[in-house]
């Protein structure tokens, strides 16, 4: 017998995943961001620069549907930008048609593979800051999925650094950032009103630090040194495995098969035990890229499995939830929440997959959303992390929140 371990289902509340992209409609699968040819990159682009994304998506079927994207600015929390003129950050046009797409060949579940590159010739950018690109189908007029970008303008400079010997702890569960952020020239007389900053682990909007209050302020700078609120739990190393062709056991694997009465295939990660220390693994933090054994026509020759995953828990836990999590988790949230078997006593979920590398974490979730670390994985300071951060500056009197300052560096 299969359970869901919840209290009151009506009173859940939405999971925060750590995608920054989302999937509205079910015909949809396998959305892939990838940035100048890394998949592991997020999307940030420099404003003015040579950077250009690769947005690709699925649909399941072969009939063709007119997609259209509409791009939106946004502020640093996500919510539209009020008070802004089209003219003032789109360079070309909006609302344009994507032109590239093929139908899926020999594969058992059909499906059309749809791919825009951002910016183009039609469409660009005239501002630094948050965007969300919004692709709808044209006949329905319904949003299917959504983008979400970064466009920054390097004017001030970011300085981080991450230590172990933490004011919780010395080389124990934790990994604190220290950062500084170099004004360079701009004019900064209320820090609190005209800057907002964002840190986060790994590209993950869950656990990111917003707004923290600087150590010092000076003329020049803004200096966090030793701040309680940049601490963040280390966790372990994501899971990974490959299923690059659905007849054979791969990396990560326990087992593939194939099914006769649905004439599906299904793949089986290796359970996830419990780890009581830590053991390098080298991982991609969360990202993933579809492809297949031969890697030759795989955004239309590759077919999709039912991937089935397994968590051998130390308990039952009747007051959160279990989640999987990745880059890849961008469908609705509630899909990738483990039940409880009783009769196994493990924590399962299958979700459907295509054909490629994966890189995943298990996270623990309060009714509330807020997601922790969870006591099966552990969290130890030698766990390869990579933070981000993220300063915007609006002066007073100013339309619009600038992105003026971006680093990423990784612990080792």
């Amino acid at each position: 017998m299969k359970m869901k371990i919840i209290l009151a289902a009506l009173l859940l509340a939405p999971l925060s995943l750590c995608a920054w992209h989302s999937i509205k409609a079910p015909n949809i699968k396998s959305l892939q961001v990838i940035k100048n040819d890394d998949f592991e990159a997020l999307p940030v682009l420099q404003l003015h620069g040579q950077d250009v994304l690769s947005i690709s998506f699925d649909e399941l079927s072969h009939n063709y549907h007119r997609f259209i994207y509409r791009v939106e600015p946004c502020n640093p929390d996500w919510t539209p930008a009020e008070g802004l003129f089209e003219s003032d950050w789109l360079e070309g046009l909006n609302n344009q048609p994507i032109e590239q797409y093929d139908n899926s060949i020999n594969t058992t579940v059909l499906y059309t593979h749809y791919e825009l590159q951002f910016p183009n010739e039609h469409t660009n950018l005239r501002m630094s800051g948050n965007y969300r690109l919004h692709i709808i189908d044209d006949d329905s007029e319904e949003e299917v999925l959504v983008v979400e970008l970064r466009v920054a303008e390097p004017i001030m400079l970011v300085g981080l650094g991450i230590t172990t010997n933490t004011d919780l702890d010395l080389n124990g569960r934790y990994q604190q950032v220290g950062m500084t952020v170099k004004l360079n020239g701009l004019r900064v007389t209320r820090p609190n009103e005209e800057i907002q900053t964002f840190v986060m682990q790994n590209g993950r909007e869950d656990n990111m630090k917003v707004n923290v209050t600087p150590n010092y302020i000076t003329n020049q700078s803004l200096q966090w040194e030793h701040n309680k609120h940049l601490i963040f739990d280390a966790g372990n190393e994501y899971h990974k495995f490959e299923i690059l062709d659905p007849r054979h056991t791969t990396m990560g694997l326990a087992g593939v098969r194939w099914d006769e009465t649905t004439k599906t295939w299904h793949a089986m990660p290796m359970p996830c035990e419990p780890r009581r220390s830590y053991l390098y693994d080298e991982d991609t933090n969360g990202a993933f890229l579809l492809r297949n054994s031969d890697n030759y026509d795989a955004e239309r020759t590759s077919d999709y499995v039912y991937v089935h995953y397994v968590l051998q828990p130390y308990r039952p836990y009747t007051d959160a939830n279990i989640i999987v999590n990745g880059r890849w988790t961008t469908d609705a949230s509630d899909n990738y929440v483990m039940t409880y078997n009783e009769e196994s006593r493990t924590y399962d979920l299958t979700v459907m997959q295509k054909l490629g590398y994966y890189n995943y974490q298990l996270l623990l979730t309060d009714y509330d959303g807020t997601t922790h670390t969870l006591p099966e994985e552990g969290s130890f300071f030698q766990t390869e992390n990579t933070y981000q951060a993220f300063v915007y500056y609006k002066a007073t009197g100013a339309r619009a929140w600038r992105l003026v300052g971006y680093q990423e560096v990784t612990y080792k």
